[in-house]
């Protein structure tokens, strides 16, 4: 079963909560609600996110005050964060949006399309990082396990693992590189950005992987990414 990921919704009214979930509702992710900063903050703490849709105007803590907070946290400072608006005081305040973080900055009513379109992005640029990790995770494995110790006491011959790591990793490759072409000269920048930090950590996997193909004399090198 296929994890889902999770977008969070800060907004302290409930009707626009309940309309952002209708909008975002195709997408088929887990959307976790908050009415205020300090609820977003606090659902940051145990969760992991494929982005946030953040109001600007909420009485006490504001999106601008909670932005600041998630981009100050190593956990979260890399979540991607779509600022929400009913009011639009010019490029002073859209400027403020962008300098506490935001990559991308909508204006109430936005285009239910347009926002989902947005969001998807996010999400499928998560999806495929989560993949990676995941080959990462067991390309560690397999060197803290199946690689043989030169004492022939290797617990697992190592090329069938290889095998399947670079099969699975093949996988994501082709997935990043459907992705990234779907990235036009219209898209986002931070999207773009992201989808090209993620082709450079799969060109390192990559390379960890073809320095553990067996050599001449059966070792292999280990070598894996940081």
């Amino acid at each position: 079963m296929v994890q889902k990921a999770k977008i969070l919704l800060v907004d302290d009214r409930p009707e626009n909560l309940l309309a952002l979930e209708a909008i975002l509702s195709a997408l088929d992710q887990t959307l976790v609600r908050a009415s205020s900063g300090e609820e977003a903050l606090k659902a940051l703490l145990t969760d992991d996110f494929a982005v946030i849709l953040l109001d600007v105007q909420m009485p006490g803590m504001d999106g601008f005050e909670t932005a600041a907070h998630i981009k100050r946290r190593e956990r979260t400072r890399d979540i991607p964060i779509i600022f929400l608006t009913a009011i639009n005081h010019g490029p002073h305040h859209t400027f403020r949006g962008y300098a506490a973080g935001a990559v991308d900055y909508i204006s109430k009513p936005f285009d239910p399309w347009v926002l989902r379109a947005k969001v998807s992005v996010f999400v499928d640029l998560y999806m495929k990082n989560c993949q990676l990790r995941e080959q990462a995770a067991l390309l560690r494995l397999q060197l803290e396990q199946g690689v043989p110790d030169g004492t022939g006491s290797g617990s697992r011959e190592p090329a069938g693992l290889i095998a399947e790591l670079s099969a699975r990793l093949a996988a994501v490759e082709e997935q990043a590189e459907a992705l990234s072409k779907q990235l036009d000269e219209s898209a986002d920048a931070a999207a773009v950005a992201t989808a090209a930090h993620l082709e450079r950590k799969l060109t390192g996997l990559r390379r960890a992987l073809d320095a553990l193909e067996p050599g001449d004399g059966g070792a292999v090198r280990q070598s894996a990414p940081e």
